[in-house]
């Protein structure tokens, strides 16, 4: 009996979890569909989007710079040391350009912008529903969709394809310094092969990764801001979660849009 009381508590458990990730995973769509439909829907508060745009796009620009500028840097170490083994350091310029354009550069700015703008918007947004404060935009009959969540889902969309593009440059300069400073090669040569092998659907994918990557971080840092639980507590776990959950999904949605634009 014991040994069926125990299984039974072991599989209840398992469909109580398996029943939670259904309920979030719906709540989620739901989210999702009621933010899309708010955006083509006015009115619109443009004051609050302007802000927004300066918040995750300005403010973020030195985290991502500092990021692509070193990881441009140390990609340029390591494509030389592997390419040395089969004589190939010639491929430093272009590999160390297509892969920030490609892969690099979209996916390290979602992941530092999302730890820095997604745990600030859950933060932000659970703590006006702790004290309340959304409750009162309802009484003053503001729809907090409209008001909350849209401008900055919109904005996260809209600034970090320009996050990408500045990334990208960083990066592609710190690859150009260390080749030139530390790996001895020719600067107009350096520039002229990062030039030749660049192509528009490099650049072109690696700005419709950055765009769905802002959705992204800009929809989980709201969605877990305004379903944050109550107390300090909740917050913080809301916060922890907008973060964990945004850069999961960036990582995947990654892999997914990698498959779809560069087909084996």
């Amino acid at each position: 009996m014991a040994v069926f009381s125990y299984l039974n508590g072991f599989l209840a458990s398992i469909g109580r979890s398996t029943l939670a990730l259904l309920a979030s995973i719906g709540r989620l769509t739901i989210f999702t569909g009621v933010t899309l439909s708010h955006m083509v829907r006015g009115p619109f508060y443009m004051r609050e989007l302007g802000q927004q745009l300066l918040r995750i796009g300005y403010f973020s620009l030195p985290v991502v710079g500092l990021t692509t500028l070193f990881t441009g840097g140390a990609l340029a170490l390591q494509i030389y040391a592997g390419g040395a083994r089969f004589n190939a350091e010639s491929v430093v310029p272009a590999i160390v350009a297509i892969g920030m354009v490609r892969e690099l550069g979209p996916v390290l700015a979602g992941l530092m912008v999302a730890g820095r703008v997604a745990s600030s918007i859950a933060a932000e947004i659970g703590t006006m529903r702790v004290t309340e404060q959304i409750d009162a935009l309802i009484t003053l009959s503001t729809n907090p969709m409209k008001y909350l969540v849209v401008p900055r889902v919109v904005a996260a969309t809209l600034v970090m394809p320009l996050l990408v593009i500045v990334g990208n440059t960083i990066g592609i300069m710190g690859g150009y310094l260390v080749g030139v400073a530390r790996l001895g090669f020719n600067p107009a040569t350096y520039i002229q092969n990062t030039v030749d092998f660049l192509t528009i659907g490099d650049m072109t994918s690696g700005l419709i990764k950055a765009a769905a990557f802002g959705f992204i971080l800009g929809l989980m840092g709201c969605y877990n801001g305004y379903y944050s639980g109550r107390g300090a507590q909740g917050v913080g776990q809301a916060t922890t979660n907008a973060v964990v959950s945004a850069s999961v999904l960036i990582l995947s949605v990654n892999y997914m849009l990698t498959e779809l634009l560069f087909p084996a």
